[in-house]
């Protein structure tokens, strides 16, 4: 009897996680929540080096909780630059994952394991 070899998974496969990334063609940017101001906003570093001052939307704040050091997604306005909007927030796990992938940019990669 002879196994087909497709149907074993092999041991040298990796696994991968699909995991929301920013969309440049929409404007987000990669950010670090680095202080809580209070009133559902916080202020973030993102990837392009400005600080912003970004809302925290419902969705996110029911469920998940946005702290200090956690790895963002953020969608800058268009009518102030300072000012921007969180779209996504990474578990510590999967910011680490990023990290190894080399997926963060280097200027606010603190993910590094």
């Amino acid at each position: 009897m002879i196994q087909n070899s497709s149907n074993k998974q092999s041991d040298q496969e990796e696994e991968y996680f699909r995991l929301p990334l920013p969309n440049p063609s929409k404007g987000e940017l990669f950010g670090v929540a680095e202080q809580l101001v209070g009133g559902s906003r916080i202020k973030v570093i993102c990837a392009d080096g400005k600080s912003r001052l970004a809302r925290i939307p419902g969705r996110l704040k029911r469920y998940q909780r946005v702290r200090a050091g956690d790895l963002v997604i953020v969608k800058p306005w268009d009518v102030q630059d300072d000012k921007a909007d969180i779209v996504f927030r990474y578990t510590k796990t999967q910011a680490i994952n990023l990290s190894r992938r080399n997926l963060i940019p280097k200027s606010i990669d603190i993910f590094k394991y």
